[in-house]
């Protein structure tokens, strides 16, 4: 169930994030959706925080993957440049997180 939750908590953040780019395009109304999104990433992020699963693990998958659709997503909806490099340090977040993920692991 924790796991369902963090990725409501991911998709709902990173819908409001693309939506942040879009209202700060001239299109105001679309701030409303920015706002509805955040807090129903922090209300699922809580609830699955509820339901057991430890905070560095939630966060660490909530940045790691959130980074890496809004990058990707930002790239086919706004044209936004993905170098190599950039795919790069998301290879190093994903890394990171599987380090966190199996250095909790006993």
């Amino acid at each position: 169930m924790s796991a369902l939750l963090l990725g409501g908590a991911i998709l709902a953040e990173v819908a409001a994030t693309l939506s942040l780019r879009v209202a700060t395009d001239g299109r105001r109304a679309w701030y409303a959706l920015v706002v509805l999104g955040y807090l129903l990433a922090f209300a699922l992020l809580s609830g699955a925080l509820a339901a057991g699963m430890p905070l560095g693990v939630a966060y660490g998958l909530w940045a790691a993957i959130g980074i890496v659709l809004t990058a990707l997503i930002s790239r086919a909806l706004f044209h936004e440049a993905l170098t190599p490099v950039m795919l790069g340090g998301m290879g190093l977040i994903a890394i990171g997180v599987l380090l966190i993920e199996f250095g909790g692991a006993h």
